[in-house]
């Protein structure tokens, strides 16, 4: 999403680093060219100009042009203030006892709001919560339909009430229900307009009026850019939210809303959507994006999505295989798809820090991954667990299974030795260490340390022996 901020910030703060000390001026046309940055990334132009005015002033009262790293500086007060302007941000969800605990989703149609019901139901799953969904979005037919096949995935009942419109009722019932079956968080999908009208905001306020929830979120797309930030300040006025839901926010937009509607609603975001599976939504975390944008990664994010792959008995198997140095092309393989299921490669270097700058604009092509799959696929076990056995003949047979050059296979071979040795010294480190370590890994799969397998097509003639080709022509 702050691709195109983060590339601008970061050509502002690299100029900075070549200037050594600086003046008070210099630190005027700096914050102009950050404005400018903010204002091409959608931010809505009160923030841009008020965030400007405080980094400036803070960068003059902090002396930044006596110091002889101006540029770092500069980064740590940019930081702070992203910060402050996103946050402070509470996510946990305020569950009362006895239950249940209700919460109300608000919306525009094509907000993703309904999804997020159902993210939301998995997500509370995921921390031993017993919720229920409740269909009160009586205004688009699929809904309801929608609805019912969001629980069936999360394994959550969906209450539904068919042929009447009065979302108050099935809202009250929805509750009694959700006590009845002993379910201890209630989540509402109300009704979205394809625009802001009367209509819909009588019937939400009058939804909450009547069940008192705890929660009120508003469902924004993050595409939408300053008409999420107005529809946010409509949908206030008229029910006090406590918080807001990003969709999209994988998408390639330019940001505005993520560092917009704090300031103008008073609301926080408290959580995000970063995909379509049902378990991409995530809490909001001010300090975490604020890395982002500024190239800084975001470990905690990384490990949080990891751990979501992997138990702990399973974690501490591949460590002891890692300490020991049997790490196998088997074991690497199972890990390529549990990276490939916790999203792009390109995100994820992204989070490591220093990855950011590196990574850039540069496209990382997915089917890379894909190709190396197959690599590892079309040999035998014995050849995963000793690449060693791996000589010409059965090269050529690898690479014709997998529909890649043998070079390719080759090259596979000879990186995957140093790489286990790599995995078994981040085994034996401390935290800190093996971060580093595995930054350092990460660079080399980045940079190309890793086969750039061939296109499948080119690459099954280069591997046609010299008698498959005499039977071709036989033919």
């Amino acid at each position: 999403m702050f691709d195109t901020l983060t590339n601008k910030l970061n050509d502002v703060f690299r100029g900075l680093r070549g200037r050594g000390k600086i003046s008070e001026g210099n630190v005027g046309e700096v914050m102009r060219e950050i404005r400018t940055a903010l204002l091409e990334a959608d931010v809505n132009l009160d923030v841009a100009r008020a965030f400007c005015d405080e980094v400036q002033q803070k960068a003059i009262g902090a002396e930044v042009i006596k110091t002889l790293k101006p540029a770092d500086v500069m980064v740590k007060l940019v930081y702070d203030e992203l910060v402050q302007i996103m946050g402070p941000v509470d996510p946990r969800i305020p569950f009362i006892t006895p239950g249940p605990t209700v919460l109300l989703m608000a919306g525009l149609q094509g907000s993703g709001k309904t999804t997020t019901c159902g993210k939301m139901a998995k997500l509370l799953v995921s921390r031993a919560k017993r919720p229920l969904l409740v269909a009160a979005d009586l205004k688009r037919p699929a809904a309801i339909d929608q609805l019912e096949v969001l629980g069936q995935q999360v394994g959550v009942p969906v209450y539904v009430e068919r042929g009447h419109q009065n979302a108050v009722k099935v809202c009250r019932n929805g509750i009694i229900e959700a006590r009845k079956t002993d379910r201890d968080v209630v989540i509402l999908d109300s009704a979205g307009r394809l625009a802001i009208d009367d209509d819909l905001m009588d019937e939400i306020a009058k939804v909450a009026e009547a069940t008192n929830p705890q929660q009120i979120y508003l469902v924004l797309d993050a595409m939408t850019g300053q008409d999420a930030v107005h529809t946010a300040k409509v949908f206030n006025e008229r029910l006090e939210l406590d918080g807001i839901i990003l969709t999209k926010f994988d998408s390639d937009t330019r940001g505005g809303a993520a560092l917009s509607v704090k300031r103008v609603t008073g609301k926080p975001i408290k959580f995000i959507g970063v995909g379509e599976k049902l378990d991409a939504l995530e809490e909001f975390h001010p300090e975490r994006i604020a890395g982002r944008i500024l190239g800084m990664g975001d470990i905690l994010s990384l490990v949080e999505q990891a751990q979501k792959q992997y138990d702990q008995e399973e974690a501490a198997h591949l460590e002891a295989k890692m300490a020991s140095g049997k790490f196998t092309l088997d074991d690497f393989l199972v890990q390529i798809r549990k990276m490939k299921e916790m999203g792009s490669m390109k995100d994820l270097l992204k989070k490591i820090p220093g990855m950011a700058d590196m990574v850039g604009d540069q496209e990382i092509d997915e089917t890379e991954i894909v190709r190396f799959e197959a690599a590892i696929q079309s040999m035998t076990l014995q050849e995963r667990a000793n690449p060693k056995l791996i000589d010409t003949s059965r090269r050529r047979r690898i690479a014709r299974g997998a529909g890649v050059d043998p070079a390719d296979v080759s090259q596979l071979v000879k990186q995957f030795e140093p790489m286990r040795n790599m995995m078994k010294m981040m085994s034996g480190q401390g935290f800190m260490q093996r971060l580093k370590m595995g930054t350092q890994f990460s660079k080399m799969m980045a940079g190309g340390g890793m086969p750039k397998f061939k296109s499948n097509t080119t690459a099954t003639k280069r591997v046609l022996s010299k008698k498959d080709k005499r039977k071709r022509r036989r033919r």
